[in-house]
């Protein structure tokens, strides 16, 4: 029983200290969502160019959503003419270079991981572009937008489906502050927090459970931490197959991130293991329900060897830099709850998400919450709600 409170205390320590940094997050998710279509994030993704996968990622990175619903929005905007790698980038974008993420990387283990996370983030993009331009031919490209056109079933579709933006004249900030625009805000915010709930939950319970029964002598055995070289030269091959292997994904593998920093994976290792959110054993399952067993087998491989060459990337600029931190204190091993900045800041927090949820259930959004795992082929648009 001590051991299992001992873990308990761990996850909601660490859940405390980033309450305030997930909703602002998902606040300014939001409201970028609330403004811009997706049939205008389709028109901009028609090829493979530079310029077009910058579009990809910076779009991605403002349509902050889960691991599931990233891939099955890829999906979507692949099936309606979006270039299959720009759809990618958008996909990495979405998950990997996100504002709480960049946050959350800050409070718990220092704002070096966060350069690291936003630094590494296009070379993975790059990287990936280049292996496909190099090793995918238009024929597995069509037998992907075949199998796509398919419509097979993953998970969060509905919520993929689900375009939310408020239409009509004015400008951003006009559309925004009108009764609809607070409505839109307050449905993509709900939403979002209930696509990424699961994942949210399970990251810090295992990050919790790991962080209290697994001594610390185990991981360093396991990241080779006597032999700073070949520590360095492991924790970016390693790192992806841990969180493959963990289930965890989404802004729920960074508490397990900070476990492992702790426990003695290299920088770039930890920079590996993040972006490996979208290779878990679950999402590879749906990439081949998705594109086929090929192109399945081609995302795994792709991804995979531009997550390790960005993980080691990062370690060499980062060290050249002086930049990675000599001290391996996360914040996940710290109990207890403080009258601080931080208790502050999630009171502050918390009143406006509680506001958000109060429109969101006064303007109709509770049966919107029942058809988030929808139908692939539903194309949900916002009802405007007053």
């Amino acid at each position: 029983m001590h051991a299992i409170t001992h873990a308990l205390a761990l996850a909601g320590s660490m859940t405390w200290e980033i309450l305030w940094a997930l909703i602002l997050g998902f606040t300014l998710s939001a409201v970028v969502q609330a403004v811009v279509r997706k049939s205008t994030i389709v028109r901009l993704l028609g090829d493979d160019r530079p310029r077009t996968l910058a579009v990809a990622s910076v779009l991605g990175a403002a349509s902050s959503s889960c691991s599931y619903a990233a891939v099955a929005l890829a999906r979507s905007l692949f099936r309606k003419g979006a270039n299959f790698t720009a759809a990618m980038a958008f996909e990495i974008g979405s998950t990997n270079l996100v504002v709480e993420l960049g946050i959350i990387l800050a409070l718990l283990m220092g704002w070096q991981f966060t350069a690291a996370e936003f630094v590494g983030g296009p070379i993975m993009i790059v990287l990936v572009a280049v292996l496909f331009r190099l090793f995918v031919r238009s024929r597995l490209i069509e037998e992907a937008r075949r199998q796509a056109d398919r419509g097979m079933a993953g998970s969060m579709e509905g919520h993929a489906a689900m375009d939310m933006s408020v239409t009509g004249e004015g400008s951003f900030l006009r559309r925004l502050l009108s009764p609809r625009g607070f409505t839109s805000v307050s449905h993509v915010f709900v939403m979002e927090w209930a696509a990424i709930l699961r994942d949210l939950i399970i990251g810090l319970l295992v990050a919790g459970a790991i962080g209290a029964w697994v001594p610390d002598s185990f991981w360093q055995n396991f990241f080779l931490t006597d032999h700073p070289v070949l520590s360095a030269i492991w924790g970016p091959i390693v790192g992806p197959v841990v969180a493959m292997l963990a289930f965890v994904c989404s802004i729920g593998n960074v508490p397990l991130a900070a476990v492992l920093w702790n426990g003695g994976i290299s920088f770039g290792g930890v920079v590996a293991f993040i972006f490996a959110d979208l290779l878990i054993l679950p999402i590879l399952n749906i990439y081949r329900k998705y594109y086929g067993t090929r192109m399945m087998l081609t995302i795994l491989a792709t991804f995979d060897a531009a997550m390790v060459a960005s993980g080691y990337l990062v370690e060499i600029l980062f060290g050249t830099a002086g930049l990675i931190p000599s001290e391996r204190n996360a914040m996940v091993m710290e109990e207890g709850i403080r009258w601080n900045y931080t208790t502050w800041l999630n009171i502050v927090f918390l009143v406006l998400a509680a506001v958000l949820v109060v429109r969101f259930v006064r303007t109709g959004g509770v049966p919107m919450l029942r058809m988030m795992g929808g139908s692939p082929e539903a194309e949900h648009e916002h009802g405007g709600h007053q």
